[in-house]
């Protein structure tokens, strides 16, 4: 799978992924301090898949309507060390291959996923 990680995911989660097979560009290598716009840009051109913690992804998505038909996976969950979210983060994105064309919030007991397809896209000024 192609990911772009958003610099809020820990590095052993970078590393787990990458560890199972997974081709993923991190943000806090790749371009650190970029915008939330610029990294969903980024994650649409390089058809990668978007994972984050960061909330500010779903205003941006469906607020303001930016294009994500790559996919937006956003976590929201608790764990005890950054080696247990890591062992989540690639538990749950390797339960599935329909995360493109979803914006998808993961937590403690479930995963919903929306559609990107409902999304009206932002009309230029």
């Amino acid at each position: 799978m192609r990911i772009l990680a958003d610099e809020n995911v820990p590095g052993d989660a970078i590393e787990a992924l990458r560890s199972r097979g997974h081709d993923v560009v991190w943000i806090r290598t790749f371009s650190p301090g970029a915008t939330d716009d610029a990294n969903l840009a980024e994650a649409v051109s390089q058809q990668r898949l978007l994972i984050t913690f960061d909330k500010d992804y779903g205003e941006l998505v469906f607020r303001l309507g930016n294009a994500a038909s790559c996919g937006v996976v956003l976590f929201r969950i608790s764990a005890p060390s950054a080696t247990a979210v890591a062992r989540i983060i690639a538990d749950v994105l390797d339960s599935r291959d329909d995360w493109a064309g979803n914006f998808s919030v993961v937590d403690d007991r479930r995963i919903r996923m929306k559609p990107l397809s409902a999304v009206k896209p932002r009309r230029p000024r």
